[in-house]
């Protein structure tokens, strides 16, 4: 991969999230970038006018928006916060960066499909999110677009890592303390390695064409290769880390939950790997 080695000076926003703390991990690796990390202490999306407060002394050339309300059930009551994190904040941090002619990186999600294809979704597919998690994570997109800063979303999935809370360490857990588990077996994705988004992010930045191809809003899909049910991936992690346990395979209607999910969201990834050159693993 060809790549620039001008210094950027870089805002993380969301750095106690799991890809905020995969970006603080990796930043030794890029002395070209200079980083600085906020967490919601600092920089509160759900206060609009500390996000002001914020920029008014500061300017990046690139914005890390990794921040985001990801609970996807609790979304379904707090719609209000969901919106004003997901939407409303990524709104205000689109005009900011236009305003200031910062590059907005902004992390999405699977769930603004239905989950009733049948192959992998493209870029351009209808969105139709199921859940409030989903439909505000859409507004939040579209709000970049229609404001059109030089701004890259980058839609992701089933995102675990050695950081925060996650279905790998949910497993790890539940899988020392029972002897049998039973996982969902008909919703069907990939997982994603907070460590290997990360990556691809900072190659993205550092690559060639990044400065030409971040003037106009792009829209792009990554998660790791493969394709499983969490079923498959609860039984693989038990494998890996040689947990004994049973895991029982169940249909979602066995396991109601307040948001729905979609069946299928495997992402087709041939964009991102075609502009910019990335070995996805």
């Amino acid at each position: 991969m060809a790549l620039i080695t001008m210094n950027k000076r870089i805002l993380v926003i969301g750095s106690n999230g799991q890809l905020g703390q995969a970006l603080a991990k990796l930043a030794s690796q890029y002395p070209h970038l200079s980083f600085v990390h906020t967490t919601r202490k600092v920089l509160d999306l759900s206060q609009t006018q500390l996000i002001t407060d914020y920029f008014k002394d500061k300017d990046f050339n690139i914005i890390i928006n990794c921040a985001a309300y990801t609970a996807v059930d609790k979304a379904e009551t707090e719609i209000e916060l969901a919106d004003q994190i997901n939407h409303r904040a990524v709104k205000q941090l689109a005009e900011i960066a236009k305003q200031k002619n910062m590059t907005l990186i902004h992390i999405s999600t699977d769930y603004v499909f239905n989950g009733e294809n049948f192959k992998p979704y493209v870029e351009t597919d209808k969105t139709d999110p199921q859940n409030v998690y989903g439909i505000t994570k859409l507004k939040g997109e579209q709000a970049i677009q229609q404001l059109s800063p030089k701004s890259i979303i980058i839609r992701t999935s089933w995102v675990y890592s050695e950081f925060g809370n996650n279905f790998v360490k949910t497993m790890l857990r539940l899988g020392q303390e029972r002897d049998s588990l039973n996982i969902i077996f008909d919703q069907i994705g990939s997982p994603t390695y907070a460590g290997d988004l990360a990556k691809a992010i900072l190659d993205i930045i550092l690559h060639k064409d990044f400065d030409k191809k971040s003037q106009i809003p792009s829209l792009y899909h990554y998660s790791n290769e493969g394709v499983c049910s969490w079923y498959d991936f609860a039984k693989a992690i038990f494998e890996i880390s040689k947990i004994h346990c049973k895991v029982n395979p169940i249909e979602t209607s066995d396991y109601p939950t307040p948001a729905k999910r979609p069946y299928y969201s495997l992402m087709n990834k041939s964009q991102i790997k075609q502009d910019y050159g990335l070995d996805i693993p």
